[in-house]
């Protein structure tokens, strides 16, 4: 596929069918994959392929607390998860909150499960220090994700990134037997599509970039008006 046509329609696949995802095939994605850049191009990540079908069911139910929360969260109108706020439902309303099955099912259908690893000792956190939430690591592991989905669509296959087993990290390495060093950035479910997708919805440049200034004016195709 052309690279513009594979960024254009690479969708979250969370629906699978029982098509085998062949070794052959996962090595030539993470081949392609492992050419993302990382900070100093230090190359901390690790993945973990899982095919094993109990391992695949505690991963499942690892992410289930985070579920509660998310699904809690957006039905009192929060936006899930995001740190400027308090969840509004009680931690008895969260603990109470049933896990839609769609959260959990991709992990187990999908034809192998990625889990993505980053060192923390090789990753250069210039944010760690800000009264925030940390994001700046990420650049030396979500590129090669991304890459994983974009290589996963031009073999005819898909996947999506899932977070939510993040929260029980420490759960997850010792499922994994993963070094205390090491961060877990991402699950990532990796199948055949049930669905063929070649038609996203975003929001258009004009809405998301502006020029200069953060209130600055739009980032318009010459020739377009940049009223907003």
């Amino acid at each position: 596929m052309d690279l513009y046509d594979v960024m254009r329609t690479t969708p979250a696949v969370r629906e699978f069918t029982d098509d085998p995802l062949p070794d052959e095939t996962l090595h030539r994605i993470l081949d392609h994959a492992r050419f993302a850049p990382s900070g100093g191009n230090r190359q901390g990540t690790r993945i973990v392929v899982v095919r094993d079908p109990e391992t695949r069911r505690r991963l499942a139910e690892l992410n289930e607390p985070a579920v509660r929360r998310y699904v809690a969260q957006a039905d009192a109108g929060q936006s899930p998860w995001n740190p400027l706020e308090p969840p509004r439902p009680t931690p008895g309303e969260i603990d109470a909150t049933a896990v839609p099955e769609p959260f959990t099912r991709p992990v187990l259908t999908a034809g192998a499960v990625l889990v993505v690893w980053v060192d923390l000792g090789l990753v250069a956190a210039t944010d760690q220090d800000l009264d925030r939430v940390g994001l700046v690591a990420g650049a030396s592991v979500y590129p090669l994700v991304w890459n994983i989905l974009l290589a996963a669509r031009n073999e005819g296959y898909g996947g999506t990134i899932t977070t939510m087993a993040v929260a029980q990290e420490h759960r997850v390495r010792e499922l994994l037997h993963v070094p205390d060093r090491f961060a877990l950035a991402a699950v990532v479910p990796l199948g055949k599509p049930v669905r063929e997708v070649t038609r996203l919805r975003r929001r258009p440049v004009e809405e998301i970039v502006t020029r200069e200034r953060f209130d600055g004016e739009a980032f318009v195709r010459p020739g377009q008006s940049s009223a907003r």
